[in-house]
């Protein structure tokens, strides 16, 4: 059954994509994309090997009178290295689709808040969810989140937030830590320092990314402590249609680095060292609509 699921993705980037089309007609200002990135060097924990992986993404970054929105959709291919639960040859698929909005508070209230280095102040609250076919842990993330932000007056945009996460799981894999739990489990409330920023080096070039500091959840499935996790993923890229001649901001490539400690809340103690940090390069190429 879920392999079904996974090849109605592309109907369900197709509703994603109309929806974000309905959205923008009502903002102020929205840019909406579709890329893809690539590298060699991706890790799982408990996996010692490196992991190749396509990954086509569905972003839309949208701001209206009091606010701003970003989604955005993530459908992840490994090859062979880390196989598929239905399929032992293929590689395993992933869809990971996150939402946040941040809503303005000087906006809200008719007038700016602003001092020093600080340009706004705002509340985001948003939700991560995913779904993974792999042999192993069979992912169900679902994660809500909230917190208070401070939006930095920079060129681009930086802003920083201190979010609360409340996240659970409902693994289903062939070695999925699952007889301890009934269905889904929740992890403990943890915080999370999150940083993302787009800040222009020339009229070509802009550097962008997130990064985010996470707390430990508490104990995973089976009785393990988790640990605190470091995940910060950034990227130059080119305007290489504007430097070709054509529209700004269209067709952009570049590189792209993830740098990811103790993915999941896993550690070197429970994952016998294997998988458990990232260090990813990787090629990007986006077009925007």
């Amino acid at each position: 059954m879920f392999k079904t699921k996974m090849r109605h993705l592309p109907q369900l980037f197709c509703v994603a994509f109309l929806g974000l089309t309905a959205t923008a007609q009502a903002a102020d200002w929205s840019d909406t994309s579709i890329s893809y990135r690539t590298g060699n060097d991706y890790s799982e924990p408990f996996n010692p090997t490196d992991i190749k992986k396509n990954i086509f993404a569905l972003t839309h970054v949208s701001g209206y009178k009091y606010g701003s929105n970003f989604f955005n959709a993530d459908f992840l291919i490994s090859d062979k290295n880390d196989p598929a639960s239905l399929n032992q040859t293929s590689g395993a698929q992933e869809a990971y689709v996150l939402y946040r909005h941040t809503l303005d508070i000087g906006k809200l209230r008719g007038a700016d808040i602003k001092f020093g280095p600080i340009r706004g102040v705002g509340v985001t609250a948003g939700f991560d969810l995913n779904s993974k076919n792999d042999v192993g842990y069979n992912s169900r993330k679902r994660m809500l989140v909230v917190g208070p932000t401070l939006m930095w007056d920079v060129p681009g945009h930086l802003n920083t937030s201190v979010l609360l996460l409340r996240e659970s799981n409902a693994p289903s894999g062939a070695f999925a830590p699952i007889s301890n739990v009934t269905g889904r489990y929740t992890y403990k409330t943890h915080a999370m320092l999150a940083a993302d920023w787009g800040i222009p080096l020339s009229q070509l070039v802009s550097f962008e990314g997130f990064a985010n500091f996470i707390a430990s959840k508490g104990k995973d499935e089976i009785g393990n402590d988790t640990g605190a996790e470091t995940n910060i993923d950034m990227q130059v890229m080119l305007d290489v249609g504007a430097l070709a001649g054509g529209p700004k901001n269209t067709f952009r490539v570049g590189i792209e680095y993830q740098y990811w400690r103790n993915k999941f809340g896993n550690t070197a103690a429970t994952t016998g060292n294997n998988g458990q940090t990232a260090k990813t390069p990787m090629i990007r190429a986006e077009y925007h609509f």
